[in-house]
């Protein structure tokens, strides 16, 4: 692995540990349980899933059209294709 790699997955570890230490000091604040209702129950399931959804789409990209074609056939139609054969 790659030193930047490293740094990726020691940085994600971090974050992780910080959010699992902010929720046991979080339980040990409040340590009446929290009232859990349907609605937070399908916002925690299906949010993150939504958000990850939108992510990907929202970085997808579709490779130009030039690269769909085979080299030496860029703007003829099928009709020369075959015509040719």
């Amino acid at each position: 692995m790659t030193s930047a790699k490293i740094r990726q997955v020691l940085q994600l570890w971090a974050l992780a540990l910080a959010i699992s230490a902010a929720l046991a000091a979080a339980g040990q604040r409040w340590s009446e349980p929290l009232p859990i209702g349907d609605s937070l129950v399908w916002g925690l399931l299906l949010l993150p899933s939504l958000a990850m959804v939108l992510l990907l789409l929202g970085r997808w990209s579709l490779p130009p059209a030039s690269a769909l074609t085979p080299p030496g056939q860029e703007g003829e139609s099928e009709q020369s294709i075959q015509e040719q054969e």
